[in-house]
């Protein structure tokens, strides 16, 4: 579960966050929309820990993500709408997050035969020369295998091909009793996944909506 009290946080006079209160339980598929600079990435960055609040908090399971953030990341994956331009290889990659999140390597390679994405004839490629659907769906695949609580995904079929993005509702579908949150303007893709709707403007919540 996620639990946000009187979330707010300000740059200078700007506030990116404005008491925000909201809370998703597990079996919660929600999608966050709103405008550019209404507040979305600004609130996923605070759940992630990125940011740090001026007032408020936000727990995850009843663990305070200010003070307990590597033990919060535990339950989160996270796959954002622009990939980290990595050096390192398919395979250092794949390497480097099993370990760190103790992740089965094969079930990455599962799911990224089922996005279409040949791990095996890309794993001494660079990250950052794959093209913006193969990393997609790797980033995706990493991040299912994880199994994590919390699933938060940002535009996540933005570089997908039609088929991929059929194959990814799919394997969302088939997954129970967590929480997705997809930052997305595309519903017609997720809404059928979404059972909640949360509006975002001005820093605030605006709508919030059961589906």
């Amino acid at each position: 579960m996620i639990e946000i009290t009187n979330a707010t946080k300000r740059f200078g006079d700007k506030i990116i966050l404005d008491s925000i209160n909201l809370t998703i339980k597990n079996g919660e598929n929600v999608i966050l929309m709103g405008q550019n600079g209404a507040g979305k990435t600004s609130l996923i960055r605070a759940i992630l820990g990125e940011y740090i609040l001026d007032s408020g908090n936000i727990f995850i399971d009843t663990v305070k993500v200010a003070k307990h953030r590597i033990e919060t990341l535990s339950k989160i994956s996270f796959v954002p709408q622009l990939p980290p331009p990595l050096k390192i290889t398919v395979k250092e990659l794949i390497d480097y997050t099993s370990t760190i999140a103790t992740i089965d390597k094969n079930e990455i390679v599962k799911y990224s035969d089922t996005l279409h994405f040949d791990v095996k004839q890309n794993l001494n490629k660079p990250f950052f020369k794959l093209s913006g659907g193969m990393k997609q769906k790797l980033l995706i695949s990493i991040a299912l295998a994880k199994q994590s609580d919390i699933f938060i995904f940002d535009e996540p079929t933005a570089n997908l091909d039609s088929n991929a993005r059929g194959q990814f509702s799919n394997l969302l579908e088939k997954i129970d009793s967590k929480i997705f949150i997809f930052i997305s303007h595309r519903i017609e893709e997720v809404g059928h996944i979404a059972n909640r709707a949360i509006t975002m403007d001005l820093a605030k919540v605006v709508s919030d909506e059961i589906l």
